[in-house]
């Protein structure tokens, strides 16, 4: 008995690799390493892409031969976890996986929030934990067929609402924040690009991406409305329990 699905957690040649390896052997489906925004609104930026759109033009090639989907959740709550989301083994080498380097510090009380869009209006972020992204992936195997996309939510709020959240749960309030726009954080990135600042281009992709909607998407989501018995966690429930022990 062979292999039927393949769940990818690698990325750029590795991955490519394994989406030839898995027709090879027949596999019947595959989902690439996404768990983010929606793919058709990354765009071309190397930052974010990491050789995903590559995967995904590879997976297209051979839909005949093998189903696939990508499962979009927006952004994972772990990414506000203490000791970052490496600390759950998630985003090792993505650049912003370390404690306070998406949106908000909790610990340090700090903040660079993208909170407006282009057209100067409250941005939103759909959200979703790491344990609710296992529950939807799991269900989603019993399905017959897969569409090309499955995305699912735990929350969605303005990130001015996600600042405000994580500051309550604090209880403390912010040593200092800095409310961003997209044509500042354009301004940043030109910046960072003009002087090598790599760390500083991938500290900044996501914050606008965030600000132009990349992570954003319709609710209920598909998966959520196809398991409505599914119980998502909501994030202030999750920041709460996560930084309990924190003073």
């Amino acid at each position: 008995m062979g292999v039927d699905t393949v769940i990818s957690t690698v990325m750029g040649n590795p991955q490519l690799r394994l989406i030839e390896a898995a027709v090879q052997c027949r596999v019947r489906r595959f989902a690439p390493a996404e768990f983010e925004g929606q793919p058709g609104l990354r765009g071309q930026n190397a930052l974010l892409d990491r050789g995903r759109n590559s995967a995904l033009a590879l997976l297209h090639h051979y839909r005949s031969h093998m189903q696939y989907t990508v499962f979009v959740c927006g952004i994972l709550y772990e990414r506000f976890s203490v000791n970052g989301m490496i600390s759950h083994r998630l985003g090792v080498n993505s650049g912003y996986g370390n404690e306070g380097e998406f949106i908000a510090d909790p610990r340090q009380m700090t903040s660079m929030a993208p909170i407006y869009d282009a057209a100067n209006n409250l941005s939103s972020i759909c959200l979703t934990s790491a344990y609710d992204v296992a529950q939807f992936v799991v269900r989603a195997l019993d399905m017959p067929t897969w569409p090309s996309e499955m995305s699912m939510c735990g929350e969605r709020m303005t990130v001015h609402a996600l600042v405000e959240t994580i500051r309550a749960c604090r209880n403390r309030p912010w040593v200092s924040i800095d409310y961003q726009a997209p044509a500042n954080l354009e301004y940043q990135m030109t910046m960072a690009q003009l002087g090598g600042d790599t760390a500083g281009q991938r500290r900044l992709a996501p914050l606008l991406a965030t600000a132009e909607g990349r992570y954003d998407f319709v609710v209920p989501a598909y998966l959520n409305a196809v398991y409505p018995d599914i119980q998502v966690t909501r994030f202030q429930d999750w920041f709460l329990r996560n930084w309990a022990s924190i003073p």
